[in-house]
């Protein structure tokens, strides 16, 4: 079906060509009248001041020259008009700077022609439109700014966390914002999450002391706090030697309770003094499952009998050979090397024990995120497990 042509009056032709005369931006002229330049262009054409001319379909206009001076003083008359109502808006602008005459030429763009705008403020027009060029767009803005909300939780994070976490924090103040769209500006911003290794079996376990039985059987999600806990040993190189960190874990909520840093493999300087400040940081009053490696530390006989005092205490260890029977403690020690031994070079090991402390206590225990957690801390996620238990 063929579209109707519109027609336009002889009247709206001759004020449409007329008004034209007085404007240089004919595209935004049409665009105002709402019709096509290039039919505008065409009457302009068809039509002469001085001789009048014809429309076709409308027939012949033929203008006297007391009509022609009517129209002029007429369209000087709105050109006066118009230059007191931009002058009455303008108000303080005409003595402020040229940005803020432009940012109000912008800001009544849809109530008066900018060509007008310009003329009365005598500032030019190409500079208006290179100014508005200049601008950064709504989209440009709302990228600066989560620019600096992404770059700002990276930090927060200790230049740890990828997309996924860093959008989780984001989402914490509201800023809803995909996880692609994060990974596009960290990409961007050449800001990367550290990558872990693979973790290196550091276990002694050719020893003649006796070895309990596997009672933890992989149950990592007991469900409450205290139930269960587990320990092992790792080793942080530094320019002076060795250190070695001895930690303990509750798997309730993953949290660091109990932890040594040493500058021997003895058991009175690693898992004696880590498995007392679990202790006092979480008193046993209830059955728990201790778990460990084969590591002759935890096999010799002053820590057996040192968990032996407690009765509450039942000693679990794993099997032969087979490291993911304590993987939570493993994947401890492979998250604190990627994201924090292997970030530095210590040049002795007080650098090393201070560094470490940081990490455990200011930031794994109580701020970073775990994936085991439902990306909760273990500070946030042990108080939400302590008020369902309570509420239970």
């Amino acid at each position: 079906m063929s579209q109707v042509r519109k027609a336009y009056p002889k009247e709206f032709k001759l004020m449409s060509v007329e008004l034209s005369n007085t404007r240089k931006d004919l595209t935004a002229l049409a665009k105002e009248l709402d019709i096509n330049v290039t039919l505008l262009y065409r009457w302009r054409k068809e039509f002469t001041n001085k001789q009048g001319g014809s429309f076709p379909g409308n027939g012949k206009v033929i203008l006297t020259e007391s009509e022609q001076e009517l129209s002029r003083l007429r369209q000087q008359l709105r050109d006066t008009e118009m230059e007191r109502d931009i002058l009455k808006k303008a108000g303080r602008h005409l003595l402020q700077e040229r940005q803020q005459i432009f940012r109000f030429i912008k800001n009544h763009m849809k109530i008066f022609p900018v060509e007008k705008m310009c003329s009365v403020f005598k500032v030019s027009r190409g500079g208006f439109y290179a100014w508005m060029k200049a601008l950064p767009s709504n989209r440009r803005i709302e990228n600066q700014m989560l620019d600096l909300e992404i770059l700002e939780a990276f930090v927060n994070s200790k230049k740890i966390y990828g997309s996924p976490r860093i959008t989780r924090e984001l989402h914490k103040k509201n800023i809803n914002v995909s996880r692609p769209r994060v990974a596009r500006m960290m990409k961007k911003a050449n800001l990367r999450s550290v990558v872990k290794k693979k973790f290196k079996i550091t276990t002694d376990s050719s020893h003649k002391f006796p070895v309990p039985e596997n009672k933890l059987d992989r149950d990592f999600k007991p469900g409450i706090l205290g139930a269960s806990w587990v320990s092992d040993i790792t080793y942080i190189k530094t320019r002076q030697g060795w250190l070695y960190l001895t930690t303990v874990i509750d798997l309730g909520d993953r949290k660091i309770i109990g932890w040594a840093l040493s500058a021997t493999m003895k058991a009175i300087d690693t898992v004696i003094p880590a498995f007392k400040m679990a202790q006092k940081t979480r008193p046993i009053t209830q059955q728990i499952i201790f778990h460990s490696d084969r590591g002759v530390q935890y096999a010799c006989n002053e820590f057996r009998c040192l968990l032996e005092k407690n009765p509450f205490i039942i000693r679990s260890m794993s099997r032969k050979g087979n490291c993911w029977d304590n993987a939570v403690a493993e994947s401890f020690f492979k998250t604190l090397k990627a994201e924090c031994v292997y970030q530095h070079k210590f040049t002795d090991k007080e650098q090393a024990a201070l560094v470490v402390f940081e990490y455990i206590e200011t930031w794994y225990n109580r701020k970073r995120q775990h994936s085991a957690l439902g990306y909760l801390s273990p500070e946030e996620f042990g108080k939400n497990l302590n008020k369902e238990n309570i509420a239970a």
